[in-house]
């Protein structure tokens, strides 16, 4: 009897895998993106032919880009994205106008024909959002100036794709000899604007009362996330905005309610897992056998994109007065093309424009790109400090766009410096006020910066990482500086930001005392060994302090301060 394995049995099989590449890449201290990318390809079917059933792996990694994009849009600062809107706008169409113009000149120069160059061109425009949301978000910069900022030039970018996509549909409507084409983008925006529409009296009218009534049943109010996030990306499907727009939308009518960390946090596990289902389709689709056809035009445009886009995002941000540090950091994550590139160019087969061979070379750009931009995303900041001496040129004086910076304070005198503003270091610093203690907050994440101010703290926006920005800080009278900023690593590296932090306020002579937290033991150990005169770990000195209570010693009366709710501060703290 000839075995034939389930689709059970085959979904089985993809796990394994994906565990077991997944495993080797760590060892070899690979992003898992890259090793999810190679399971796709492995069992793809030019490798081990384990992808039979496309459809339902289709569906999984569709309910996982739009629960991705969801969970993005629930954190959504409205008045932060509307702050934003000018830069986004900028660098998102200054980016997409500049690699279509010198992408198209480069295709001519290597002999790809006017009409091949053109949509090789639009293809390299688009950066994958996916991609760079999972990055920054491992990261915890997704909340980061930087990180904000390359989310709104990415939907920027998403929504020239579905315009450049609703362009070919309507060409393939009008060569079938159909009517209508002419209208479709028209019918598109209308669909968009009611979206909005709907979204604002959701929002206004339904948002709130409901997940009140549903989070009586926690199960319940997840089912409905859930539901809410894969309704929306399916009508914006159907309208033509795509899901993703879809899905981000459905985020954004849920981010007004108090309830909105809690499902974040509940659906992220839902989120990893059918993400991998996203991966093994895309690197399922890329056609091996037609990825050495042009090998000099896939280097040469591999190069122009993990160059050329970096530096007219890195120019256009500097020119509307950003500082170079958060330029950079932004710039990087345009440095790859996305899946959406791979789609667009298969419609141009499908259309008759552009033949396999051109599907070939952007494949190839596909894979060295997003394998390139994931190792640049991930080390980010060690090749700023690489980078940093001949990024002078991309700053204006004074930064007019970031003014919150230490500037602010240099004549202030602070008895302690405390770097990192999350639940923790928030509590730390209303009880220090509360001593009369002069403190001065720093952090990266401008959401955390605007609840210090107004819980009526001096505060000062800037990265812990940065040299410059550190040296600047009013350190000269500060007896202590406290380290609260959150840490998910596998252990202690050079990319510990405890640790630099530690190197670098003492390469400035701070003369004070410094504190960090640790969450383990061997963090304990380590970080006092990298000259920390204090190692705070808050889940043993709570657990400390409440057998003392519940032990009946040292009773007092605890002083109140304003409660730090969930929904107020983005979740930080591990």
């Amino acid at each position: 009897m000839e075995f034939t394995p389930s689709m059970f049995g085959e979904i089985a099989a993809l796990l394994m895998l994906a565990s077991v590449v997944g495993f080797i890449g760590l060892a070899l201290r690979q992003p898992l993106i890259v090793s999810f990318i190679a399971v796709g390809l492995l069992a793809g079917p030019s490798a081990l032919g384990l992808v039979k059933s496309a459809e339902p792996i289709g569906l999984l990694s569709e309910l996982g880009v739009a629960l991705l994009l969801f969970l993005v849009g629930i954190k959504l600062d409205v008045k932060l994205i509307r702050s934003l809107g000018a830069v986004s706008l900028a660098t998102g169409l200054g980016q997409v106008a500049f690699t279509s113009v010198f992408g198209y000149l480069i295709g001519v120069a290597l002999g790809l024909g006017h009409i091949v160059s053109l949509y090789v061109a639009v293809a390299l425009t688009f950066s994958s959002t996916i991609i760079i949301v999972k990055l920054l978000s491992d990261k915890r910069e997704i909340d980061a100036l930087h990180g904000q900022i390359a989310l709104g030039f990415l939907i920027v970018q998403d929504l020239v794709v579905v315009l450049a996509m609703i362009v070919l549909s309507a060409i393939g409507i009008g060569s079938a000899g159909r009517a209508g084409g002419g209208n479709a983008i028209l019918s598109v925006l209308a669909s968009g604007g009611t979206m909005v529409v709907l979204v604002i009296v959701f929002v206004r009218f339904i948002a709130n009362p409901l997940t009140e009534k549903l989070a009586r049943a926690p199960e319940l109010l997840m089912i409905f996330a859930i539901a809410q996030a894969a309704t929306f990306a399916a009508v914006g499907e159907w309208v033509g905005l795509g899901k993703e727009v879809g899905g981000l939308l459905a985020g954004v009518s849920l981010a007004s309610t108090p309830y909105r960390e809690t499902i974040a946090a509940r659906l992220a596990p839902l989120r990893d897992f059918l993400l991998l289902f996203f991966f093994i389709a895309l690197g399922a689709t890329l056609e091996l056998s037609l990825l050495g056809a042009n090998v000099v035009g896939a280097v040469v445009f591999s190069v122009f994109v993990l160059v050329g886009n970096p530096l007219i995002v890195l120019a256009i941000m500097g020119a509307m007065g950003y500082r170079k540090r958060t330029s950079f950091l932004a710039a990087l994550t345009v440095a790859q093309i996305s899946e959406f590139s791979l789609i667009f160019i298969a419609m141009g087969v499908t259309l008759g424009h552009v033949t396999n061979d051109a599907l070939g070379l952007v494949t190839m750009v596909g894979l060295v790109t997003i394998a390139a931009s994931t190792y640049m995303i991930t080390y980010s900041h060690r090749l700023y400090d690489r980078f940093e001496p001949w990024l002078g040129v991309f700053e204006r004086r004074g930064t007019p766009r970031e003014p919150d910076t230490a500037a602010e304070h240099v004549a202030a005198n602070y008895d302690m410096v405390l770097f990192g503003l999350g639940r923790f270091g928030t509590a730390i610093g209303l009880r220090l006020q509360r001593r009369g203690i002069r403190v001065l907050g720093v952090d990266f994440n401008p959401m955390a910066v605007r609840r210090w101010r107004e819980l009526g703290l001096d505060v000062a926006f800037g990265d812990a990482t940065d040299p410059e920005f550190v040296a600047e800080l009013p350190l000269g009278h500060a007896g202590w500086a406290v380290s609260t900023v959150p840490v998910h690593l596998r252990g202690l590296s050079l990319e510990d930001p405890r640790i630099t932090l530690i190197q670098q306020l003492r390469a400035i002579g701070f003369k004070g005392r410094l504190a960090v937290t640790s969450h383990n033991e061997v963090e304990t150990v380590d970080l006092s060994a990298a000259g920390a005169d204090l190692v705070l770990e808050p889940f043993q000195d709570a657990a400390d302090r409440a057998v003392d209570l519940l032990c009946g010693e040292q009773e007092r009366e605890r002083p109140q301060f304003p409660p730090i709710l969930a929904e107020e501060l983005p979740a930080q703290e591990a």
